[in-house]
């Protein structure tokens, strides 16, 4: 009998400058990768993701907003790069809560829902060195 981890890899978040997102996105699309787009007006971000590969390649659209100023941010300090490890879980605030208490707050939340679709996302401030993501949805990966 095998059981279900409590968690598991979800994807990988790139964060990358506006100017360079397209030929990011060319190199995994010449390795066979295929990118959904979604515009996130009102966080002033693009995101190219593939959910069957794991890869996500997101850039601000808008500096004066304040979740794109955060990318903008990572970007002028770090330069482009690994961005967050996303992991995929059954509900985000659990698991949000146990890494609150080894010292990652909350830096960003979002629930959104798309349809039927929904999305549960809590993003925590590097703890030890690892940018964590926790996300559910009502889609399984």
């Amino acid at each position: 009998m095998t059981t279900e981890p409590p968690m598991r890899l979800h994807h990988v978040v790139f964060c990358v400058r506006p100017e360079n997102q397209e030929r990011a996105a060319g190199l995994w699309r010449e390795l066979g990768l295929q990118f959904h787009e979604v515009s996130l007006e009102d966080l002033s971000v693009r995101v190219l993701i593939d959910w069957n590969a794991g890869i996500e390649i997101i850039s601000p659209t808008d500096t004066a907003k304040a979740k794109a100023a955060d990318f903008t941010a990572f970007l002028n300090e770090k330069g482009e790069g690994l961005y967050s490890v996303v992991m995929g879980v059954s509900e985000v605030d659990g698991p949000a809560a146990i890494a609150a208490r080894d010292g990652a707050p909350i830096e960003f939340e979002q629930r959104r829902t798309y349809g039927s679709f929904q999305l549960d996302e809590i993003m925590l401030a590097p703890v030890h060195g690892m940018a964590i993501t926790f996300l559910a949805t009502s889609q399984t990966k």
